[in-house]
């Protein structure tokens, strides 16, 4: 009876995963999609694992599946183990990069748990309901996203009662490119890719007629029922409604992606032989012919295509180019911004906006410089933010992403290859590379599989798993993957090999434990039961104390950014309390308290200021310590201390110290090069300052802040108590303030003004 009712528990919970995870978002969280889709990820895994547990309690026995691909997946675990432990930031690597969590030691530890709980736990019978749960969750993501295309976005109407695309900023227009509840555009198409072939093999599925010879496909001489017509209508539209979903996320790697799965997908059913090839053959024609159509109507991310589409013909050829170059850089992937920019316009040394292939380029060969120092095992999971910053190349200065925070490659293997090594590549190509030799070497099994219906219709939805699976393996190439797209990696290859039948779940890994002769539970049993549960309660509850957690530090780095530093205040206060152990919110609750400290002590309120300037350079100092190879912490530390030199003028050399330490973790970031330059003078240093700046112009020669800091330590030196003693240095600080404006904006106010003042003329 317990043992039933686990197995419901865990069923339940599986068509909870694959249903909701696509699904869930919420606008409370300091990020809104793959955070969240992890946390529920978590919690369900517990529940499962608990279920698992309690039914092999119950049973008197230790019950693991096997399946063709234990020794890759264990070896992959273990690699990533090991990177976890040798890591230049042991919490990110357990944990995961905060804004995600996913691609963590615990997240991989998370979906081998899943993917033996359901291989040992799930029947056969049950693998084609999940996948009929995954095509119903992919309903629903493509019809939340479709009307965002059109201006009508339902993610707005719940964030702020406006049926409109008002709630996102500039970096992400769903007009351009539709992202739904998956949260970014290359994600979207990389779920539709997956899903596509899913859809039409249930689409062929579904006009497939039995006779007493084979299987046969819908001609005019077969008639199919009221309810094969309405199902085969409902899944043609579900096909042409993922593939306008697909067009419109406006993704080339997901395009891509999605043709490669597409071209496999129809070569394996022609090669498997299980239909009349001439109706096959209509079948094929018929659904390309549809997805040719909707090309040449709405267009492609790939500009070379769109010579043969309706937008090329009503557009002339220099506006279709500008409209195509302005959707490829709407949003940033896997960047976040590190700081606000006011752009300039394009100039001699001032490109404009870098097309993201150019920076994608940069990125990666950063990456391998970065595997190079680290070749064996990688710098740790989950650490490339830390790992690219001393690589950085220094021509990354000069794109327009300069200021951001890449903490992904851009690249799933580049990624993997920097951060888990040659081995944790190596094993991680292992199992990609182990699941598609199984899928040739079974084909001949595939072939085989006609006795009934039912075993073609399986082998059916097989044969469109691998394709789904290689268009993951190629959308990971051009990007990385998150939550859904890792649960799929992990259990396509599961289904494939329950459809096919080439896992015998009766044989796996038992250890039995002495049975009574009335096979009652017993005290023991029930105590370990028990036990399991209260752990269970446990973590659940630390799932839910950590998203208050965190929706309380969304709220107080919220209002940082908006300036209400008194209003942050308790939110950051509730989340270190809340959860103490992270040290994105002490970072936070730092700048926050210096801020306040600063406000504080110059209204004559000493006292108090004096407190919470401590309270910031404990956290500040704690934090630094504790994850020593983090910049961003290292920065942040800077800007503690430069708040407070605002009333103490000490301070300014420890921002000095912690500017230079960031600058030994990333040598060629233009951003902290001039920081050092502006501290240098800061402390007085001119000369250094000077030198510095000078650096800082080789790194990026269009930067406009480097220019006119160099200019006012020119004149510093320039000039005495008397004014302009040396003309040399006020020549060079006229030039440096000629250059912005010749250079990179004539219409700089404040050059123009600063010039002025000297006597000269801007012009």
């Amino acid at each position: 009876m317990l043992s039933s009712i686990c197995n419901k528990l865990i069923a339940y919970c599986f068509y909870a995963l694959f249903f909701f995870v696509p699904l869930f978002f919420t606008s409370n969280t300091s990020e809104l999609f793959e955070l969240n889709k992890m946390w529920l990820t978590w919690g369900l895994a517990v529940v499962i694992m608990g279920a698992w547990i309690i039914r092999m309690i119950s049973e008197r026995r230790i019950v693991i599946a096997r399946t063709p691909l234990d020794i890759p997946i264990v070896l992959f675990l273990l690699s990533q183990l090991i990177s976890t432990i040798f890591t230049l930031d042991s919490r990110v690597s357990f944990w995961g990069y905060y804004s995600r969590f996913n691609g963590g030691f615990l997240s991989m530890l998370t979906y081998v748990l899943l993917y033996y709980a359901f291989v040992s736990n799930v029947t056969f019978a049950e693998v084609k309901r999940f996948l009929k749960v995954t095509l119903l969750s992919g309903i629903i993501v493509a019809l939340w996203g479709l009307p965002s295309h059109f201006g009508y976005d339902p993610t707005c109407l719940i964030f702020r009662g406006t049926l409109d695309t008002s709630c996102w900023t500039e970096s992400f227009k769903p007009t351009i490119r539709i992202f739904s509840t998956l949260g970014q555009p290359a994600w979207m198409a990389a779920y539709l890719a997956v899903l596509l072939p899913l859809s039409m093999a249930t689409f062929i599925k579904t006009i497939s007629t039995s006779t007493k010879e084979h299987i046969q496909l819908l001609s005019l001489k077969i008639h199919l029922t009221k309810k094969q017509l309405l199902l085969a209508s409902l899944y043609l539209l579900l096909i042409i409604l993922f593939y306008l979903d697909l067009l419109f996320s406006n993704t080339r790697g997901g395009f891509l992606a999605f043709w490669a799965a597409n071209g496999i997908f129809w070569v394996s059913l022609f090669a498997l032989t299980l239909f009349p090839l001439k109706k096959l053959l209509q079948v094929a024609i018929g659904i390309n012919l549809l997805f040719f159509a909707c090309n040449f109507l709405v267009g492609t991310p790939v500009e070379q295509l769109n010579k043969f589409t309706l937008r090329s013909m009503q557009k002339p050829p220099a506006a279709l180019a500008q409209a195509t170059s302005a959707s490829r850089r709407t949003s940033a992937p896997d960047a976040t911004s590190a700081t606000s920019v006011t752009k300039v316009p394009a100039t001699v040394i001032d490109p404009g906006i870098t097309d993201s292939g150019k920076i994608r380029l940069l990125v990666w060969e950063g990456a391998i410089e970065a595997w190079k120092k680290q070749p064996v095992f990688g710098t740790g999971v989950e650490t490339f933010a830390f790992a690219y910053y001393a690589t950085r190349p220094a021509e990354h200065n000069l794109t327009s992403e300069w200021d951001f925070l890449y903490n992904k490659a851009h690249n799933e293997y580049l990624n993997y290859l920097t951060t888990t090594g040659a081995v944790g590549l190596g094993t991680q190509l292992l199992f990609i590379g182990g699941f598609l030799f199984l899928v040739i070497r079974y084909f001949p099994v595939l072939r085989s599989q006609r006795e009934s219906q039912e075993q073609i219709q399986n082998v059916l939805l097989a044969t469109a798993l691998p394709a789904a699976f290689v268009s993951i393996i190629i959308s990971n190439f051009f990007g990385f993957s998150v939550v859904i797209i890792n649960l799929f990696l992990f259990f396509i290859p599961l289904w494939f090999f329950l459809l096919i039948g080439s896992i015998d779940q009766t044989k796996s890994l038992t250890f039995s434990f002495k049975q009574n002769k009335r096979q009652e539970m017993n005290l023991y049993q029930w105590t370990g039961i028990a036990g399991i549960v209260i752990v269970c309660i446990i973590f659940i509850f630390q799932l839910i104390v950590f998203w208050k957690a965190d929706t309380a530090y969304a709220l107080g780095y919220n209002y940082d950014r908006a300036g209400a530093y008194d209003t942050a205040y308790p939110h950051l206060t509730k989340a270190v309390q809340l959860r103490p152990a992270e040290p994105v919110f002490k970072d936070e609750l730092s700048i926050n308290l210096a801020t306040l400290a600063t406000a504080l002590i110059q209204n004559n309120n000493a006292t108090a200021g004096a407190q919470l300037a401590n309270s910031a350079l404990t956290l500040s100092k704690e934090v630094t310590s504790k994850h020593p190879n983090n910049v961003v912490f290292l920065k942040t530390s800077v800007r503690v201390y430069y708040l407070l030199a605002q009333i103490d003028n000490k301070y300014y050399q420890n921002a000095l110290q912690a500017i230079l330490s960031a600058q030994k973790l990333a040598p060629t970031d233009a951003k902290i090069s001039y920081n050092v330059g502006v501290m240098y003078g800061h402390t007085g240093q001119f000369d250094k300052a000077i030198e510095e700046l000078s650096k800082t112009i080789k790194l990026k020669l269009n930067y406009r802040d480097a220019y006119y800091a160099r200019a006012l330590f020119y004149r510093q030196l320039a000039e005495s108590g008397s004014g302009v003693q040396k003309t040399d240095y006020q020549t060079k600080a006229t030039a440096d303030l000629q250059s912005i404006l010749t250079l990179i904006n004539p219409n700089d106010e404040e050059a123009q003004k600063l010039l002025e003042s000297w006597g000269v003329s801007p012009n």
